[in-house]
């Protein structure tokens, strides 16, 4: 090549970059062919060169793997829900009765006992209602005492009629059978005993006492009944606490009527805030696993990254529907917060992670170590740099751990060398090269 035929430094460079960026050719100069073609043979060296570092590995074509030990750890498998966090007993106040709230002695964040006044209301109307159902009730008493008087004093006037028209009947039978007087006079007689008794009988008799018809009995019950219902009214009128517990909520207020709640929301909510628990729902695919005592750890913002403990409650023996269109269902199931004085609140929503299975001393390793192969389990270990297929059983399952237990005939301990994203491009019997090592 003669001297006006080379290119300088700065000319190869800006050749190559053209070439590499597929941009179009620099303009060319005299001599330009030979240029070019110099250059591309340099790119192509270039390359070449990158090439086979990049497949081989820059050794023998041999594939690179990173790899990992297993480690013995205590190894957890938890189930993670959220739910509210409420009071053990709650309890809403409502009232049926259209009167207005005249007095509301207590607010929001009060602690109560059971009976202590929550509200009073206008009790007026109840009270007129229970003034008029009082004198029916006493007017029932009063007219079913008037008329077992007149029974008995009409049974007794029966029973003397009765004995008279039975001696005339018995006098007259014996005059007829005598001869002494027609047979007129004998039925006449024997008509007058007949009336007798059917006046007798004509009476309620208990006991040996005639009392007045049932249905004056009935109007007394029905009386009674009125009568209680409108003193119940007028209990009601002033509202009380049907549990020790807290006010959480308050939804009215003095003026307004008491049955008169926007969206049917109860007039007070009362909780048991000494023992908190959480509500939670478990699906239907981890259920089988949660059972009462189970501990469990509560989180939750509002603790600043603590956590408190828990136990698994109750357990519904029925399940309901998931929502969002989901066909999985979920079990309603409670966890009853341990701890005390902690700074979880009812209403705030936290997260419960209950531990389902625990395995000490197990030999562990990531979850994406592990591979599956026609319903098997494995991991690929690398030993003097060749890949054999190891069986494994999978114990408890963390997050993003497991635990493996080698199938007979197979070893596994923490120095075992292992693929740490096995798969089926490395065959059993590969030689294989681990990324640690070659970094040593």
């Amino acid at each position: 090549m003669s001297s006006e035929e080379k290119i300088s430094p700065d000319e190869f460079d800006q050749e190559l970059e053209a070439l590499m960026s597929g941009k179009k050719e620099p303009k060319k100069k005299k001599g330009g062919k030979k240029k070019k073609i110099a250059v591309s043979a340099a790119v192509i060296l270039v390359l070449g060169i990158a090439a086979g570092k990049i497949l081989g590995g820059g050794k023998d074509m041999v594939p690179v793997v990173d790899t990992v030990n297993p480690v013995r750890k205590t190894i957890q498998n938890r189930l993670s829900v959220t739910g509210p966090v409420s009071g053990t007993d709650s309890v809403d106040v409502v009232s049926n009765l259209h009167a207005e709230i005249l007095e509301i002695p207590v607010k929001e964040g009060d602690k109560v006992t059971k009976g202590q006044t929550l509200a009073v209301l206008d009790d007026s109307d109840v009270r007129k209602t229970a003034d008029i159902a009082k004198n029916d009730y006493d007017l029932a008493v009063s007219t079913c005492a008037e008329k077992d008087k007149e029974a008995r004093n009409g049974y007794a006037k029966a029973i003397q009629d009765l004995n008279t028209a039975q001696a005339n009947y018995d006098r007259t039978k014996a005059l007829y059978d005598g001869g002494s007087v027609p047979k007129v006079d004998l039925e006449t007689a024997e008509n007058g005993l007949n009336d007798a008794k059917r006046e007798r009988d004509s009476y309620t008799v208990k006991n040996g006492t005639a009392v007045a018809d049932d249905s004056y009995r009935l109007q007394i019950e029905k009386a009674k009944y009125d009568y209680e219902k409108a003193t119940e009214s007028l209990e009601d009128t002033v509202l009380k606490a049907p549990i020790d517990g807290t006010v959480v909520r308050v939804n009215t207020k003095v003026g307004r009527f008491a049955d008169k709640m926007e969206n049917d929301a109860p007039l007070f909510v009362i909780e048991n805030l000494d023992q908190l628990e959480l509500e939670i729902k478990v699906s239907e695919y981890s259920i089988g696993k949660v059972a009462l005592g189970q501990e469990a750890e509560i989180s939750a913002d509002i603790l600043n990254g603590a956590t408190v403990h828990g136990i698994v409650d109750s357990i519904s023996p029925t399940g309901e529907e998931k929502g969002g269109g989901s066909t999985e269902r979920v079990i309603p199931t409670t966890i009853r917060i341990t701890d005390s004085d902690t700074k979880l609140i009812a209403g705030i929503t936290a997260r419960a992670s209950i531990v389902l299975e625990e395995s000490e001393n197990a030999l562990t390793v990531p979850v994406s170590a592990v591979m599956e192969k026609d319903g098997a389990a494995y991991v690929q270990e690398l030993t003097d740099g060749v890949v054999s297929w190891v069986p494994v059983t999978i114990g408890v399952e963390g997050d993003v751990e497991a635990e493996i237990i080698p199938q007979e005939g197979h070893a596994l301990d923490e120095n075992s060398l292992l693929i740490a994203e096995p798969g089926e491009q490395y065959p059993e019997g590969m030689a294989v090269n681990s990324a640690a090592k070659q970094g040593e």
